[in-house]
């Protein structure tokens, strides 16, 4: 018989709001928990270990649990305004489980935050565009907001330069990107809107170029004020309705208008033959894909769609080929949740906010861990020129 001293006095409502957040009917959570109809209820409580369990599961943070009332967090399906139900419904097991844990970083950010985002400019509120705005007009825009020229991105030297420098850049403007293995080739990223904290996944399996693009896809996204999904299958985009698809192709545009804009491309094509060399070189020049360049190249009529797709094919091969182990443990946590998020938590941590377990929750790993990952982020932070 459990002893009421180790019963956790939760919050019942909160329990059937992380149930339904996640997309579980109560049969289903029965299996998994048996007497969760009676916590639901309030005829019982779970013990620490069931709470720790049910967490996990439901991707919500312990913490949640003892709120008096349930966040004000619509259900992440109805925040994909432009994703049909079956379509939604046909996303893998996988993807959707990372579309759970996106939701407890949002509540973690929340939480961290005292529910108000920091910044003082925010992205999904401050830009608003008629929906007769030009892709071109739209991307300036938001090139001109972020205060980078396409000068300033040219300097950087490497696409993970480029990558961590547009997460910052974005988290200035009340944008969190995080990184995870989706373990699922087709999906690149997604998004999830909020007004207060929106966040963007990205596929850390995919590289880097390819990671700043889909970036760009779902802050386009975001900007709609809609989440939404970079998936690289054709048949998934073509089975959507008209205007979803027609969302889909503009984020793809925009992206590509955004990172190389067809402006700067046309001087610099102006001596420069039209190959596969001259996509790498440009690739490099602005850190993104050798696809983004050649994609250009085929909008423009400068190659046929036989070229471009065998071109890409080439490439697609040489990155699976390349592609390599994980390494290091620590650095790679550090990578996903990025040192904005890890600055945040930790300042929190050494304000006595909370302990050492809760603290392991925010970063979603082991508290045996978070003296590994301390020790690397303070050593990056002191060699990091990116503000934390």
């Amino acid at each position: 018989m459990e002893n009421h001293k180790d019963l956790m006095p939760i919050n019942p409502s909160i329990v059937s709001w992380a149930r339904n957040q996640s997309g579980y009917s109560l049969e289903v959570a029965k299996e998994h928990f048996k007497k969760i109809d009676e916590w639901e209820s309030g005829e019982s409580l779970p013990s620490y270990p069931q709470l720790e369990s049910m967490s996990d599961r439901f991707k919500i943070p312990i913490a949640v649990f003892f709120f008096p009332d349930p966040p004000n967090i619509p259900n992440i399906e109805e925040t994909f305004r432009t994703i049909s139900h079956d379509d939604f419904e046909k996303i893998p097991s996988k993807v959707r489980l990372l579309l759970r844990k996106a939701r407890s970083m949002q509540i973690s950010l929340s939480e961290l935050n005292d529910g108000k985002n920091p910044q003082d400019q925010l992205l999904v509120r401050d830009l608003k565009f008629g929906v007769k705005t030009s892709i071109e007009n739209i991307a300036s825009g938001l090139r001109k907001y972020l205060g980078v020229s396409v000068e300033e991105q040219t300097k950087w030297k490497t696409a993970d330069i480029a990558l961590e420098k547009w997460r910052s850049v974005l988290n200035e403007y009340g944008v969190a990107t995080f990184k995870d293995a989706f373990k699922e080739d087709n999906y690149f990223g997604f998004s999830l809107y909020d007004d207060e904290f929106p966040i963007i996944y990205v596929n850390n399996s995919s590289a880097k170029t390819r990671q700043i693009f889909t970036v760009f896809h779902e802050v386009a996204h975001l900007i709609f004020n809609t989440s939404g999904i970079d998936v690289l299958d054709s048949q998934y985009v073509d089975k959507l309705t008209n205007n979803s698809k027609k969302i889909e192709i503009i984020c793809n545009r925009f992206a590509g208008e955004f990172l190389v804009p067809d402006k700067i491309l046309n001087e610099e094509l102006e001596n420069i033959e039209i190959t596969k060399e001259s996509a790498e070189f440009l690739a490099d020049k602005f850190s993104v894909s050798r696809e983004v360049i050649f994609r250009k190249f085929l909008d423009k009529n400068y190659i046929t769609q036989i070229e471009y797709s065998s071109a890409v094919e080439l490439w697609n091969g040489q990155i699976k080929r390349g592609a390599g182990k994980g390494g290091d443990y620590y650095n790679t946590q550090i990578s996903y949740l990025g040192m904005n998020y890890l600055s945040l938590a930790f300042e929190k941590y050494y304000q006595n906010r909370f302990n050492k377990n809760q603290l392991a929750e925010y970063l979603n790993v082991k508290p045996k861990n978070i003296e590994g990952i301390e020790e690397r982020f303070l050593r990056k932070g002191l060699s990091s020129d990116i503000r934390i």
